[in-house]
């Protein structure tokens, strides 16, 4: 990992924002979230924007012009078709590179890190810029209390190089799995070829986001530590080990359940779930960014990464902290600065 970077489109909405035509409240989504104000995009802002924000940054980070591939995990594409990544790569000035999307939903950007080092160790790349966007809010139905509390927008990106495995910034062993059975926890249930080609019209209500949230709740904590688990395995390290256990911030709840269980303790867990609530694969380079700027994420650190989503999808992955000598981004508070100062 040579570059971080993060972008947030300036739209704030808080919980008392929503409760004006939501039955709910500030408590009560508090206290089942851990959640406080999301960021929104406008009319007109979708995701290869907000990747492409977020690639100029972490570029920057990385002080490098250029990469041999991009890839976006994203659950919330430009288009059916094309991918978005052509698009954004593009948009960076990158046009002729390889380019392609990564649909794991909230464990997209695992997988898609998974693929980056892949190619790099393969030859296929010598650097790849690795974005989580997500324009979330355009499949939520804002009518809908269960979700529309839950998702921001955003985009995070990083960029990997080739390197040697006992450098900082090396990233370690990556556990994926899924589960396809339980596919219908968490869904989009219309636009598909299943719902085309069944020849019968969608209800309005199956083109947005659905999520069963009890069900996914148990197996978000199982699964996630399962993974997290054989990661510290193959790495060689130890609970005590983690500096920072990086999750991704699908709800306060489910995450310290996880750090619960892996005996990680809270101060050791990175979290900004309050200020933008759960940015599907946006989530961890998202965070990955803000714990740099702030000085919490330091050369030489162990950091646990972790995440679970619809597929369903789960992951884990271990990396060592760079040195990295600026981290950009236009995250509230932090923008463009040298690493720790915050």
């Amino acid at each position: 990992m040579a570059g971080v970077g993060a972008w947030l489109p300036p739209r704030v909405v808080t919980n008392d924002d929503l409760a004006r035509h939501l039955d709910t409240s500030d408590e009560w989504i508090r206290s089942r979230t851990g959640i406080a104000r999301r960021h929104l995009v406008d009319p007109g802002t979708a995701t290869a924007i907000l990747a492409t924000e977020a690639g100029v940054m972490a570029l920057k980070s990385a002080g490098c012009g250029d990469v041999d591939s991009v890839i976006v995990a994203t659950t919330t594409p430009e288009r059916l078709c094309p991918a978005t990544a052509p698009q954004v790569a593009a948009r960076l000035g990158l046009a002729g590179i390889a380019a392609h999307d990564v649909s794991a939903v909230c464990t997209g950007f695992l997988y898609g890190l998974a693929t980056a080092a892949g190619q790099i160790a393969t030859g296929v790349a010598e650097r790849v810029l690795l974005i989580g966007a997500e324009a979330f809010s355009t499949i939520i139905n804002p009518a809908d209390r269960e979700t529309a509390v839950i998702f921001g927008d955003g985009a995070g990106a990083v960029v990997l190089r080739a390197g040697a495995a006992d450098e900082p910034g090396a990233v370690g062993p990556c556990v994926l799995g899924s589960d396809g059975d339980l596919s219908d926890l968490i869904m989009v249930p219309a636009g598909g070829s299943g719902q085309r080609a069944s020849g019968l019209a969608a209800h309005p209500d199956d083109y947005y986001f659905q999520m069963r949230g009890r069900d996914v709740y148990r197996h978000a904590v199982e699964r996630t530590t399962e993974a997290a688990g054989a990661a510290l395995e193959r790495a060689g390290w130890r609970a005590e080990d983690v500096d920072r256990l990086v999750p991704h911030q699908a709800n306060a709840r489910i995450c310290a359940a996880i750090a619960e269980r892996l005996g990680i303790p809270p101060e050791r867990q990175a979290s900004n779930i309050e200020r933008v609530g759960n940015t599907a694969a946006a989530s961890i380079p998202l965070l990955l960014t803000e714990d740099s700027a702030r000085g919490r994420l330091v050369r030489g650190d162990r950091v646990l990464l972790a995440a679970f989503g619809g597929g369903l999808t789960w992951g884990a992955a271990t990396l060592t902290w760079p040195e990295l000598g600026t981290v950009a981004s236009n995250m509230p508070g932090l923008g463009d600065q040298p690493v720790g100062v915050g």
